[in-house]
């Protein structure tokens, strides 16, 4: 870092992305993309903007906007949309945690949370996984500041239903609780219906996964309009034209066709549920995952070494080195022939 860097931020431990090498073609299974194409229509809506760069994206998105309320059965005014939803978690630490009390999340989820408390200079509590690896609601009750809970949870996929997430939001009426909901497509239990009985839900969730969509980069978020507006005052001292007019048109159109990316949502549980079977029998202990991924280790098994040979075959997943979790993997499903190939390679490195 240079000599120039504030020096509240010379200290952030930064949010480490799934890696993206190009030195070899690889299976990668690291980022929790998608395996199939946006839908059908999404390209030809992003072409017809190619020749409209020279204008500003409509920093109101109406039209975006008024497609997700449709979709979720809301009000444009209970919608926000962003450059993905990572923009919309800082925003939410930099607009509701902090001012005396302080932010909550699990000690094994998504970890940019941390990054984000820290970011906005906010006061923070990680609270510890249970020993199963699950979020206790129980652990969430009665707190004194702004919560926020992935559901499904990452890395461990597991999720909540809404019946256990709500008494969590209804003890928090002082405090907003966030309920990151970036994998619910996969078989989770959505808390957007709840918006309209608690003015302190914010439910968060993104294009990135379930709709093709991770290089566009766009998120939502659905909410009591009084923390819609909260959002806006953050974006409109920010930055105005956060949605560009290529990603609306392509959030827009995937809408459209919002039948297409579930039926790949199906088809990503299909192989969900076969690869964690094939795992198994391979002696693996994989967690009850409702996300795009599965979290495995293999007893007796290093998980880094696991890793570190799946690499050098060409086969990328994601392991990270922390205490509780540092013999899991993190294995997006891929398509059929994808997870294919990962057990190939798993059986070479395990029988050799």
């Amino acid at each position: 870092m240079s000599k120039y860097l504030s020096e509240k931020y010379q200290s952030l431990e930064v949010y480490t992305p799934g890696e993206q090498p190009r030195d070899m073609r690889y299976v990668k299974l690291n980022t929790n993309e998608s395996p199939y194409p946006p839908a059908p229509g999404v390209v030809e809506a992003v072409a017809r903007q190619a020749g409209r760069l020279q204008l500003y994206s409509d920093p109101v998105s109406a039209d975006l906007r008024d497609a997700l309320a449709a979709r979720y059965g809301v009000k444009r005014e209970n919608v926000y949309v962003a450059n993905g939803s990572d923009d919309i978690l800082n925003f939410a630490f930099m607009a509701f945690a902090g001012n005396g009390s302080r932010a909550y999340f699990p000690d094994i989820s998504y970890g940019f949370y941390k990054v984000f408390a820290e970011l906005n200079g906010a006061d923070y509590a990680q609270i510890p996984l249970r020993e199963d690896f699950s979020v206790a609601p129980a652990d969430y009750m009665d707190l004194d500041g702004f919560i926020a809970i992935a559901n499904p949870n990452a890395p461990t996929g597991m999720a909540l239903t809404r019946d256990q997430l709500e008494p969590v939001i209804a003890a928090s009426r002082d405090h907003v609780v966030l309920i990151d909901e970036a994998y619910v497509d996969f078989g989770a239990e959505s808390c957007a219906p709840l918006i309209e009985k608690y003015d302190n839900l914010l439910v968060v969730q993104t294009f990135s996964k379930s709709r093709s969509m991770a290089g566009a980069r766009l998120g939502f978020a659905l909410a009591d309009k009084g923390l819609i507006e909260d959002l806006e005052r953050i974006k409109y001292s920010t930055n105005p034209y956060n949605v560009n007019l290529m990603t609306a048109a392509a959030g827009i159109a995937t809408l459209r066709e919002d039948a297409y990316c579930m039926q790949n949502c199906r088809r990503v549980i299909e192989t969900r549920e076969a690869s964690a079977d094939r795992l198994k029998a391979m002696g693996f202990e994989v967690l009850p995952s409702r996300s795009n991924f599965l979290f495995a280790r293999k007893p007796g098994v290093d998980g880094g070494m696991l890793y570190r040979e799946l690499k050098a075959r060409g086969v990328l997943v994601r392991h990270f080195d922390a205490p509780r979790i540092s013999d899991y993997l993190r294995i997006t499903v891929g398509a059929p022939e994808q997870m294919d190939v990962l057990f190939i390679k798993l059986r070479e490195i395990l029988e050799g």
